[in-house]
């Protein structure tokens, strides 16, 4: 099991590197959840992209590994590191990046999972989740949308799911606050409309990722549902799935990439949906 669900090691060749004039140091994409997986992802492949990336994260720890991975590749970006607590210091985090020069790309990744049935489920991390998974996002978006306006363009991206268009049970806590986050995305599409900036939001809703927030999670789903790890990867994770393999986190930053891009002009208020097949077939 371990080689079907290790994370591969970052290798710049793996980014997609975007033609487009914004993707420059003097503009900056604040990445959430980039101590480890698709957040650390997300600003390496955004850093190889020639865009100053301020990664910022609650675990200070995995932050310094991100800051080293993207020195270690000589990116044609910089990632800087501001460690914060989601919960309580957006309005300094948002300010450490204008710091670093003009905000112009959000990409709300920092994710949770608790699992638990709904009748079991402690409300004290149904809401810390929240917190983070959705009031944060809100708030970051808040926050970040009038520097975006003042630069005339700017877009936000959040890391949805397939629990954002079809749950799984024991996830309750994780289920409402993936199709809260396509709400907000929504939202913030149908405000766009009220000012002639060039300001989008877009979602990325994927099936099973190798991170470590999917492998920390399998041996208490096979607790909970009593089969053991590997029906757990196989039939709980990939049954739905019309492949066999897990995308992994670079694969998940290139759709960041992408929606943020010049090529992604009208994607507002839309979701990527790189999901196998998972919530569109059934056997």
């Amino acid at each position: 099991m371990s080689d079907e669900v290790t994370p591969p090691e970052f290798a710049p060749e793996d980014a997609l590197v975007v033609d487009d004039d914004r993707f420059a140091p003097e503009n900056v994409a604040l990445v959430t959840g980039a101590a480890s997986g698709i957040g650390r992802a997300t600003a390496l492949v955004l850093a190889e992209n020639g865009l100053t990336v301020v990664a910022t994260d609650v675990d200070e720890d995995g932050l310094a590994e991100t800051r080293e991975r993207a020195a270690d590749h000589d990116l044609r970006g910089t990632v800087e590191t501001v460690a914060g607590d989601l919960r309580e210091g957006v309005p300094d985090i948002v300010d450490a990046a204008t710091d670093r020069g003009n905000v112009a790309f959000l990409a709300n990744v920092a994710g949770m999972q608790h699992i638990d049935p709904i009748e079991e489920f402690p409300m004290e991390a149904y809401d810390r989740m929240q917190e983070v998974m959705v009031r944060a996002p809100v708030q970051l978006s808040k926050e970040c949308l009038p520097h975006m306006r003042e630069n005339g363009f700017g877009c936000v991206g959040n890391m949805a799911s397939v629990h954002g268009h079809y749950v799984t049970s024991d996830k309750v806590a994780y289920n409402v606050a993936k199709f809260g986050i396509r709400g907000l995305t929504q939202s913030l599409a149908a405000e766009s409309e009220a000012t002639d900036a060039d300001v989008r939001a877009f979602s990325v809703s994927t099936g099973y990722v190798k991170t470590p927030l999917v492998t920390d999670q399998i041996p208490d789903t096979a607790e909970q549902r009593g089969i053991s790890v590997r029906e757990v990867v196989e039939d709980v994770m990939l049954g739905q799935s019309r492949s066999r393999e897990m995308m992994t986190p670079v694969e998940v930053a290139n759709l960041f990439a992408f929606g943020f891009s010049k090529h992604a002009s009208h994607l507002n208020g839309g979701d990527l949906r790189f999901d196998d097949g998972m919530t569109l077939t059934y056997e």
